[in-house]
């Protein structure tokens, strides 16, 4: 490999579009265009002579090489940061937290109680449907409906989730599609006609601000319906969409005064919903 041929802004592009999984996704983090994208990852495979991605209609695979290099990336990334960040920023070291949009809700409720009194970690919300990469630090715990199977990974077991759907009490009988990648909203195509569909959403909490507004029937989780004082249950829990939630750390990253910290705390908010 000749490294005087390295455009090195080509290995943090590579980042976000390994982080990501594919060009258009990661096109929106590095606010360049997939075909831009696509171009510096061909570049980049001819100047390390190393085939760094499986091209699919779906996204780009790492290959064992592509994986490799992003080990390695992800651990100068680190080393970077740490030499980089002033100290006046590193008082409160910063944990990185991914969940889904109602988990995240109600861990943001319990923001005061996490951070600490007084506040000794700095929070960074990762709001995500996706299951973020824990093994290259894409995050530090996430927040995950089945249990890992990495080996890298340990988990805690947290409540289990429950759905339902939820309404005001003059709602007219029909439902808020969601447009995601979620069981619920999968529950929802499956078994609910167009017509019974009020209107469709992109975004999972569009649905609870709808339902609020008297707008139609929003499938939630029992935890975030409950809690909402203008809405009510209008059916029964939908058993196929019950699940028990994981939290989840790398296992070195467990050992951490912060994150053992913070990891008590999301237990006992979330052990409480």
């Amino acid at each position: 490999m000749n490294e005087k041929k390295i455009d090195w802004n080509d290995l943090k592009l590579f980042l976000a579009v390994a982080r990501e999984g594919g060009l258009s996704a990661a096109a929106k983090s590095t606010q360049r265009s997939p075909a831009t994208l696509g171009r510096r990852m061909y570049e980049l495979e001819r100047s390390m002579e190393r085939e760094l991605f499986i091209r699919h209609d779906r996204g780009y695979e790492l290959t064992p090489e592509g994986k490799s290099l992003l080990d390695e990336l992800t651990l100068v990334e680190h080393q970077i940061h740490r030499q980089t960040t002033p100290a006046n920023q590193s008082a409160r070291p910063l944990v990185k937290i991914s969940a889904g949009t109602w988990t995240t809700l109600s861990l943001i409720k319990n923001l005061d109680m996490l951070v600490g009194s007084p506040p000794d970690i700095l929070l960074r919300f990762v709001s995500a449907e996706k299951v973020l990469d824990i093994s290259h630090r894409e995050i530090v715990i996430g927040i995950r409906n089945q249990r890992p199977k990495e080996e890298s990974l340990v988990c805690r077991k947290l409540a289990r989730v429950e759905f339902a759907p939820y309404a005001t009490k003059s709602v007219p009988d029909s439902y808020i599609k969601v447009m995601a990648d979620t069981p619920s909203a999968r529950w929802i195509h499956n078994n609910i006609n167009n017509k019974d569909i009020a209107c469709e959403v992109n975004h999972p909490r569009n649905s609870l601000d709808l339902a609020i507004e008297n707008k139609g029937i929003a499938l939630l989780p029992t935890f975030i319906g409950d809690a909402q004082p203008q809405l009510q249950r209008v059916g029964n829990i939908i058993e196929e969409l019950g699940h028990d939630q994981w939290l989840v750390t790398h296992h070195e990253d467990r050992y951490l005064p912060e994150v053992r910290r913070l990891i008590q705390r999301i237990g006992t908010a979330l052990d409480q919903l």
